[in-house]
């Protein structure tokens, strides 16, 4: 009888220990490390796969960023050559206009006043369509007979004395000046008035 109580006993206590939770984990664990390490090796290559994508994705990008640089610098060099273009093209026809009273002023005519008047009509002419392409491109002439000299737009030449411009008035013109938008292109060269003699 105490050799059964000793199996009785014996049974349950083997299958106590395989059903509790320590023996289950560890014997999980011995089993499941094999399986982690494999996972980590997978997560791993994921990683560096990634990373090499990454990587190819910045070599591309930084390329097309420098071809972009280029083709900007390419285009600005083009834009710097040729930025005259426009009013040169503009220019064109007033060469044409001069040429045109050229051949009219050597024409055979026997009136030579009115040889004259045809190239003086011609001049004035090809001066006003050239006054109107620099207005087209916000040129304009400044007007200096009469006013107050300006050292700021007004180059004078000499001063001359006069009756009837006061002094320190610009009495005349040599070469008329202009502005380019709201910058001065180019002073007027003038005659100053010294005021009465």
């Amino acid at each position: 009888m105490t050799e059964q109580k000793e199996q009785k006993f014996a049974i349950p206590v083997e299958e106590e220990l395989e059903s509790s939770p320590e023996v289950a984990q560890s014997v999980d664990d011995s089993e499941g490390a094999g399986g982690k390490e494999g996972q980590l090796e997978l997560d791993l290559e994921t990683l560096r796969r990634e990373a090499e994508e990454n990587r190819d994705r910045l070599l591309r990008l930084a390329a097309d960023f420098d071809n972009y640089k280029k083709r900007q610098e390419r285009e600005r060099q083009t834009l710097l050559k040729y930025a005259g273009e426009n009013i040169l093209r503009e220019l064109l026809p007033t060469l044409d206009n001069l040429d045109r009273a050229m051949e009219h002023a050597a024409a055979e005519t026997e009136d030579p006043q009115k040889k004259l008047d045809g190239l003086l009509e011609g001049v004035d002419l090809t001066r006003k369509g050239l006054l109107a392409m620099l207005e087209k491109f916000e040129v304009s002439p400044l007007d200096s007979v009469g006013r107050t000299f300006d050292p700021n737009e007004h180059e004078a030449l000499t001063m001359e004395p006069s009756n009837e411009v006061p002094a320190n008035h610009v009495l005349r013109e040599f070469t008329k000046g202009y502005r380019f938008k709201d910058r001065l292109l180019r002073p007027a060269k003038v005659v100053v008035s010294g005021g009465p003699a």
